[in-house]
Formats: structure tokens, C-alpha cells, sequence
């Protein structure tokens, strides 16, 4: 499993294979645009080169020197992770290793609390909720609550109780799945 540190080296080597520009490129294009703040930046390049969120992400992170790259999500990820929660991190480790085969559209975004699952949109949300307890929210709209797919609210449709990174089995591996290809 490549740790976020290799998986930002390796978007910012794909760069030009997948965007056409290097980040020395994109970075007076964004310049010129006048925008300042993350998320316009981000939209700008959605709506306007047709980029992908990630790729939007990273340029926009790094034209606007928001820290280092290559840590800053990682980071956010030991604080969540820190103290008395310090044990529940092989449960997020175990689902990103499971959601990272999905495809090369999969993007982690950590935030202050949780760790954001994107392809086009969110599809599922990592939240180590208690010292004891990881919530998985996915978004499956429709489906039916089964037995652990407890029904949520907010940007989650549904959630996931994990305490222990066994619990990341094929069974969830599978709602993983179905909520990366509806998005």
C-alpha cells in the first residue's frame, strides 16, 4: 500500500501523461487566473482543462503553498490517529488497500476529523469516531439497511461500525465497490 507521500510523488509524476502540463506548467495558468482561494481553483480547473478532482487538488495545493504536499494529508491522517485512537489505524490502512485497486480515479482526501474516498464525488468517508470505533459512511443511495450497513445521514448514506481491521472484509470490500461505481 503506497503511503500518501508516494501516492502525491506519483500524481505529480503523472502529471503530463494524464493533464498534458507538468506542475511547472499548470502552476502560471492558475497564476493568471486571478483566483485565490482552494476551491475556486479547484472548480476552475474541473469546469475549464476538465481535470479530475484530485489532479485539481494537487495543482491547487501546491500553486497556492499550502504546506508541504507531501505532508500535509499525511498529517491530518497522524492526528486523526494519534493517543488513544493510535490502534484504530490499521482499520483505515485496511480499507485504503482495499479501495486503491479500484481504480487510478480513486482519491484520498484527508480532512481535520476523516478521510475522504473520491472518484467524481465522494463514495465513502473514514471518521475514527470513538477510541474504540471507526465509522465507514458510504454513500449508497437506495440500498437496503443489512445487518452491519446501518442507515445514516448527512453526506453518508449509509454506515459501518469497524473496531477491528479484519471487520474490512469481502462483504464491505463489495459496498465499497458499488459506491465507487455509482459515482
Amino acid at each position: 500500500m503506497p503511503t500518501p507521500e508516494e501516492q502525491t510523488a506519483a500524481m505529480i509524476e503523472n502529471l503530463p501523461a494524464t493533464t498534458g502540463r507538468s506542475l511547472a506548467e499548470w502552476s502560471p495558468l492558475v497564476r493568471e487566473s486571478g483566483l485565490e482561494k482552494h476551491g475556486q481553483i479547484v472548480a476552475m480547473l474541473k469546469a475549464d482543462y476538465g481535470l479530475t478532482y484530485g489532479y485539481a487538488n494537487l495543482i491547487a495545493l501546491a500553486v497556492r503553498g499550502g504546506g508541504s504536499l507531501e505532508s500535509d494529508g499525511a498529517a491530518l491522517v497522524d492526528a486523526q490517529y494519534a493517543g488513544k485512537k493510535a490502534a484504530l489505524r490499521p482499520i483505515l490502512d485496511r480499507i485504503l488497500e482495499t479501495v486503491m485497486p479500484f481504480g487510478p480515479d480513486v482519491d484520498i482526501a484527508p480532512k481535520k476529523s476523516s478521510v475522504s474516498l473520491r472518484r467524481s464525488k465522494q463514495f465513502a468517508l473514514v471518521e475514527p469516531t470513538t477510541a474504540t470505533r471507526v465509522d465507514l459512511g458510504i454513500n449508497l443511495k437506495g440500498a437496503a439497511a443489512t445487518g452491519r450497513l446501518e442507515e445514516a445521514g448527512g453526506m453518508c448514506t449509509h454506515r459501518i461500525r469497524l473496531t477491528d481491521a479484519a471487520e474490512v472484509d469481502a462483504e464491505v470490500a463489495a459496498w465499497l465497490r458499488e459506491a465507487y461505481d455509482r459515482t
